[in-house]
């Protein structure tokens, strides 16, 4: 997702820049508050450490399932695309849930911990909608 939005960089004019630089800000913004939701909440555990077959991704995740901070970011980055351009955006939300489908059949993750990162990412990119990181970042 992250690599596309190179593309559209070169090809984009100076407004579809600052919207590229808000919405991969927002989904890093995003998945760090998911890894702070998850060290507040109770632990959750992952359907691999339960049903005991290996998960099937590179790394072993060993924090708690709930939310899923791919599926924050995710969801927060296509949310925030999908604002302000409504054909890409849609485009990004299939990715997300592609995404975040990965990581139930990846056996990492359990539908609810898709469904709370989604939301979280969602919210995330609403209510930081209208903050231009693009001019805080030339301001300094």
């Amino acid at each position: 997702m992250y690599i596309f939005l190179i593309l559209i960089w070169f090809r984009g004019k100076k407004e579809r820049k600052g919207q590229i630089i808000h919405a991969v800000i927002i989904s890093f913004i995003a998945w760090g508050v998911a890894e702070m939701v998850k060290d507040i909440l109770p632990t959750s555990l992952r359907p691999f450490q339960i049903n005991g077959y290996p998960p099937l991704t590179l790394t072993i995740p060993f924090d708690s399932a709930f939310p899923s901070a791919h599926s924050t970011a995710a969801f927060g980055l296509a949310v925030a695309i999908f604002l302000h351009d409504k054909k890409i955006g849609f485009l990004y939300l299939l990715g997300a849930l592609l995404v975040s489908l990965g990581r139930i059949f990846s056996n990492v993750h359990y539908p609810i911990d898709i469904l709370g990162g989604a939301v979280l990412g969602a919210f995330m990119a609403l209510i930081t909608e209208n903050i231009h990181f693009e001019k805080l970042l030339r301001s300094k």
